[in-house]
C-alpha cells in the first residue's frame, strides 16, 4: 500500500517508518492516523523486520501534536471519536511483538509527545522540544498521554508537565525520565539505527517476550509479575533460538536466530 504521509524503509531487520508531512509540522489528522494503523499492522506481520524506528520528516518536528485546524471544527461526538482513533494507534504500537523506538528530531508536543511515549523508549536531539500544550487550548491530552506519562514518571511531574503546558528541553525531558539519551541533531538517527541494529541481531522472541513481561507485568502485583515473567521464560525454552543461543555460546560463535 501507498502512504500520503508516511515513508518506510527497511534493510537489515530495521525498518525506519517517517512522519512526512513537514508543511503541517508532521501534525496527526484522521487519515494520518489512519495510514500509521495501517502501516504498524504491516510492519507487525513483516516476518523480516525486528525492530521499528519512528521518526519525523525535516528538522523542526518529529510530530507538533494533534492538527488543530482539523480538530477546531469537531463536536463533541466527533472529539470522542478523534481521541479512540489516537489511542488505536498508541495502544498497537505498545501492543507490537516488536520494539519500537523514537527518534524524536524536533517537537514533539500533543499527539506527537504521545506518539513518542507509546513506544519503548525514546531518543532525542538536543533541539527537540517535548510538552503537552492541551490545556492551552481548553483541552487535555486525548492520546493516551495522561495515563502513559504518569506511569513513565509519576503522577507529580506529569501533573506538574499537563497541568502548565510548558515544553520541555531534550536535556530536561532526560532528567525527568522521558527520554533515555539526547544526541546532536547530526547523530541522532545515526544513533538511534545504531542501537535498533544492535537490538535486530539479538534473539527477537527473547526481545519479543520481553517486552510482553514488561507492559503486561506493570498491570500485574509484583508476584503475578513473577509468575507470568517465569513462564514466559520456560516457554522460550521450548523454542529453537533458545537452543541456538545457549549452543552458539558454548561453542564460542555468533547464534543464527530464526525467530522460531
Amino acid at each position: 500500500m501507498e502512504f500520503k504521509n508516511l515513508l518506510i524503509k527497511t534493510g537489515d531487520g530495521v525498518a525506519t517508518l517517517t512522519v512526512n508531512r513537514p508543511e503541517a509540522l508532521n501534525a496527526l489528522n484522521c487519515e494520518l492516523l489512519k495510514e500509521l494503523e495501517c502501516a504498524l499492522y504491516g510492519l507487525e506481520l513483516d516476518a523480516a523486520v525486528k525492530v521499528v524506528v519512528l521518526t519525523g520528516a525535516g528538522e523542526k518536528a518529529f510530530v507538533a501534536g494533534a492538527d488543530i485546524r482539523e480538530m477546531a471544527e469537531m463536536n463533541s461526538y466527533q472529539g470522542h471519536a478523534f481521541a479512540q482513533q489516537g489511542q488505536r494507534v498508541m495502544l498497537l504500537m505498545e501492543k507490537m511483538t516488536k520494539p519500537v523506538i523514537a527518534a524524536v528530531n524536533g517537537f514533539a508536543l500533543g499527539g506527537g509527545l504521545e506518539l513518542a511515549l507509546a513506544c519503548d523508549f525514546i531518543y532525542a536531539s538536543q533541539k527537540a522540544k517535548l510538552g503537552f500544550p492541551e490545556v492551552t487550548l481548553g483541552i487535555l491530552p486525548g492520546f493516551g498521554g495522561t495515563q502513559n506519562l504518569s506511569r513513565l514518571i509519576g503522577p507529580n511531574k506529569a501533573n506538574e508537565l499537563i497541568f502548565t503546558g510548558k515544553m520541555l528541553t531534550a536535556d530536561k525531558a532526560c532528567a525527568w525520565g522521558i527520554v533515555n539519551e539526547v544526541f546532536a541533531p547530526e547523530e541522532l538517527l545515526a544513533k538511534t539505527m545504531e542501537t535498533a541494529a544492535g537490538i535486530a541481531r539479538v534473539g527477537g522472541l527473547g526481545v519479543s517476550y520481553a517486552k510482553d513481561a514488561i507492559a503486561n507485568g506493570l498491570n500485574m502485583s509484583k508476584v503475578d509479575g513473577f509468575r507470568y515473567e517465569a513462564s514466559l521464560f520456560g516457554v522460550l525454552f521450548a523454542t529453537e533460538d533458545q537452543k541456538e543461543g545457549m549452543a552458539a555460546f558454548l561453542e564460542k560463535r555468533k547464534p543464527v536466530f530464526k525467530g522460531n
